[in-house]
């Protein structure tokens, strides 16, 4: 069994609360922006904990990999970005309910995430 990677042990914990029988926790990302919250990756499915999601309520959102769409990494290639890709910190994974914008705090993050993702994708 592979080393969990994660940011915050605060967010692990929340994260393993909300296992179900079987499921592997993969990754815990902290995230930036509005919510200020974090996604978990599991053997199962993408768990969003977004303080902003639904009207100033804490939520967790579980998102099941047969439910994503696709998942889309921004680009920032440019005079000087240069990296392309995986300059951005920006995942956007695509559901049938809607986008989910994931920004990381870092570039290096956001690729692992989206590697991980896509790994149960396909």
């Amino acid at each position: 069994m592979t080393e969990v990677v994660y940011d915050k042990q605060d967010q692990l914990q929340k994260i393993q609360a909300a296992l179900l029988p079987g499921e592997v926790i993969e990754a815990v990302f902290d995230l930036k922006g509005a919510g200020t919250g974090f996604v978990g990756i599991t053997s199962k499915r993408v768990v969003v904990y977004d303080k902003a999601f639904l009207r100033k309520m804490k939520a967790i959102v579980s998102i099941p990999y047969n439910r994503i769409t696709t998942i889309a990494a921004e680009d920032e290639s440019g005079l000087f970005t240069g990296r392309g890709f995986f300059a951005s910190s920006n995942v956007v994974l695509t559901t049938s309910h809607g986008d989910f914008e994931l920004e990381f705090r870092g570039a290096d993050k956001a690729h692992h995430a989206h590697n991980l993702i896509l790994s149960h994708m396909v």
